[in-house]
C-alpha cells in the first residue's frame, strides 16, 4: 500500500491536485472521510457551484502574507479552469461580477473531476478516516481502512465550515503534529450578529442595495436582515475584514446625498417613513424609521434633523458582537500559517513531502468564485511539485 502521492481530502483542491499528480505518472491516492468526494462543491452557489470569477487578483484575498497567493494564481489561472469545464462541454454563466456558474447542476464539476482523475489513474478510497500519521523515511498513514505509506502527503482537509457536511479541524492537528504555526481562525464570508439584541427583526427577510464599509474595505451589494443580524452578499464579504470592536459603516443611499435629497424636498408635506418608502423598500422605509428616525413630515425637520436624518441614512453605524459559526460559514478565515510554507509548492519549509492546499492554509478568497480558484491553484502548484 506505497503511494508517490496521498492526498487527504476529496474536495477541490485535493481532487484538483490529484489530478495534476496522476497526470506526472505519480503513483496518487485520495484519501476521503465522506462517503462521497466533493460535497461542498455540490452544495456550493446553491447548487450550481460558483466555480471561478474572471476577474481573479491578490487583492481578492485575504492572508498574513498577502503576496503569498500570487504564484499560485499567476501559474493557474480562471481561464484555464474555464478551459477544463468547457472541454467537459458544461454550460456555465456569468452571473454579476464576473461570478462563473454552472448553468445545470454542480455536481457536473464534481463528475468533471472524478473523470479526470479516472484518466490520470488517481485512486480514490472513500469513508476512510486517518487515524494517525508519522513520518520516518516515507509518511505512515493509520487509517480505518488499513495502512497507507507514501513519499509525499498533502492535506487538502479545508477548514471549520460546514460541519454538517463532515468539516473537521483534522488538517490543522495535523499543521501543529510537525510543528507547523497557525494563524487564529474564525468563521467568515457569514452572517453577522447585531449586538445589544437586535431591533429589526420586524425587518427579516428584507433586501436592501447598500454600500457596506470596515476601515480601507467597502462593498456595495445587497444587505438582508435577518432575526438576529444582518447577512446578504455585502455582509459575507465585509465578515472577512469585520472586527469585534469596530462599527461597520452602511450607507444605505450608496452614491446619492441623502441631506441634498431632503433638502430639496424639505417643503413637502409628506412624511419622512413615506418619503423614504419612494427611495427605498416599502417595509424597509417603514421599519427603518420608526425605530432610529423623527416622525415628522418633511416640512417640519430641522436643518439639525435632517443633518442626523441623512447620517443614518448615509452612515448607519452597526456594531456586531459575534458571527452566526461555522454552521453558517463558507469558509474558515485563517490556518496553516503562509510563513511555513513555500508559495511555489505548497511544501512545509521544515517537513520535507508535507504540502498544505485549499482552505486549509491562510488564504481567504472573497465571495464569488474566489475560494475555488485558490483551491484549484494551490491544488496545482501542489501537484506539479510532488
Amino acid at each position: 500500500m506505497k503511494y508517490d502521492v496521498i492526498i487527504i481530502g476529496g474536495g477541490a483542491a485535493g481532487l484538483f491536485c490529484a489530478i495534476e499528480a496522476g497526470k506526472r505518472g505519480r503513483r496518487t491516492l485520495v484519501i476521503e472521510h465522506n462517503a462521497q468526494v466533493g460535497r461542498k462543491i455540490i452544495i456550493s452557489g446553491g447548487g450550481r457551484c460558483n466555480f471561478t470569477n474572471i476577474d481573479v487578483r491578490p487583492e481578492n484575498f485575504i492572508s498574513g502574507n498577502p503576496h503569498f497567493c500570487k504564484s499560485a494564481l499567476a501559474r493557474y489561472t480562471p481561464q484555464d479552469f474555464v478551459g477544463l469545464v468547457k472541454k467537459h462541454k458544461i454550460d456555465f454563466y456569468e452571473k454579476t461580477q464576473g461570478q462563473l456558474f454552472c448553468r445545470e447542476s454542480s455536481r457536473l464539476i464534481v463528475d468533471m473531476l472524478i473523470d479526470e482523475c479516472r484518466k490520470a489513474k488517481v485512486e480514490i478510497v472513500l469513508d476512510c478516516s486517518v487515524k494517525a500519521v508519522r513520518k520516518d523515511d516515507l509518511f505512515e498513514l493509520e487509517t480505518t481502512r488499513g495502512k497507507y505509506l507514501c513519499t509525499s502527503l498533502i492535506i487538502a482537509t479545508g477548514g471549520f465550515s460546514f460541519p454538517k457536511i463532515g468539516a473537521t479541524g483534522f488538517g490543522y492537528k495535523i499543521a501543529k503534529q510537525f510543528g507547523l504555526k497557525l494563524t487564529e481562525t474564525r468563521p467568515s464570508l457569514v452572517a453577522l450578529v447585531l449586538a445589544n439584541g437586535n431591533s429589526y427583526t420586524k425587518l427579516a427577510g428584507i433586501s436592501v442595495a447598500a454600500a457596506v464599509t470596515t476601515g480601507r474595505h467597502s462593498f456595495r451589494e445587497n444587505i438582508l436582515f435577518t432575526h438576529r443580524g444582518l447577512s446578504g452578499p455585502a455582509i459575507l464579504q465585509i465578515s472577512n475584514y469585520w472586527q469585534k470592536e469596530i462599527p461597520v459603516s452602511i450607507d444605505l443611499l450608496p452614491e446619492n446625498s441623502a441631506e441634498a435629497i431632503l433638502k430639496d424636498k424639505r417643503n413637502s408635506k409628506q412624511t419622512l417613513a413615506n418619503f423614504l418608502g419612494t427611495l427605498l423598500p416599502d417595509r424597509f422605509a417603514e421599519g427603518f424609521a420608526s425605530a432610529n428616525l423623527p416622525d415628522k413630515q418633511l416640512d417640519q425637520l430641522s436643518n439639525r434633523e435632517i443633518g442626523r436624518v441623512a447620517e443614518m441614512l448615509n452612515n448607519w453605524e452597526v456594531r456586531f458582537a459575534l458571527t452566526e459559526g461555522y454552521d453558517r460559514a463558507e469558509v474558515t478565515l485563517g490556518g496553516v500559517s503562509t510563513n511555513e510554507l513555500s508559495s511555489q509548492t505548497m511544501e512545509a519549509k521544515r517537513i520535507a513531502g508535507l504540502h498544505f492546499i485549499g482552505e486549509v492554509v491562510d488564504v481567504t478568497g472573497w465571495l464569488g468564485g474566489y475560494n475555488f480558484q485558490w483551491a484549484w491553484a494551490s491544488g496545482f502548484a501542489a501537484g506539479n511539485s510532488v
